[in-house]
């Protein structure tokens, strides 16, 4: 395996919380054909520069995620969708080195399912969706902010989906302004909502 090794060293080495645990994940995806990099401050695994997993930590539990997780077999039951609105990604969550020693076998397997769907070009075909909307305060907010307009139009779609979901779910105003206040930073910076933070 190809490593972007200076970089994701660093991401190591100043990791606070899961460090041993993410390391110990980290060998055995240096196991398989993937190329390691560093993407979204976080180490990510990709097959001919397409995004295969990446790995990172929260407060209850780390995880591999698969980025087209939803096309794998999933035999053994394992892929979990990151969110209630995720679409293409499967995660497989860990709180300890055990459970990633006792499932290492099965780790290994749904990467290698996971290059031959790269191999053969396979794509998640998604359904249609309404537009998302804008909330009233995030549209206020960025009448006022040019700055923040421009760099929330520049992130991903699926980073802006993010965003406007999260946004959307409290219904008083002083709540959704609360939640887009403590994101600008980050929308500034051009990472999503989860991005994983060094």
């Amino acid at each position: 395996m190809k490593s972007d090794k200076k970089n994701v060293e660093v991401f190591f080495e100043q990791l606070n919380h899961w460090q041993a645990e993410l390391i110990c994940l980290r060998t055995i995806l240096l196991e398989s054909a993937l190329e390691e990099t560093l993407k979204w401050g976080a180490p990510c695994y990709t097959f001919k520069k397409k995004n295969v997993a990446i790995i990172g930590g929260f407060k209850t539990n780390f995880v591999l995620s698969f980025f087209k997780g939803v096309l794998l077999k999933d035999t053994q039951k394992i892929l979990h969708p990151p969110g209630e609105n995720t679409r293409s990604a499967r995660v497989i969550r860990f709180t300890n080195i055990q459970q990633i020693m006792t499932q290492k076998a099965t780790i290994l397997a749904y990467i290698e399912e996971a290059i031959e769907l790269e191999k053969a070009g396979s794509k998640v075909v998604f359904q249609k969706t309404k537009k998302q909307e804008y909330p009233e305060e995030f549209l206020k907010i960025l009448a006022e902010t040019p700055t923040l307009s421009v760099a929330f139009e520049r992130l991903t779609p699926g980073r802006k989906r993010g965003y406007l979901l999260f946004f959307s779910a409290p219904k008083q105003a002083k709540t959704q302004r609360a939640r887009i206040m403590k994101c600008i930073p980050k929308i500034l910076e051009g990472r999503g909502l989860n991005d994983w933070l060094k």
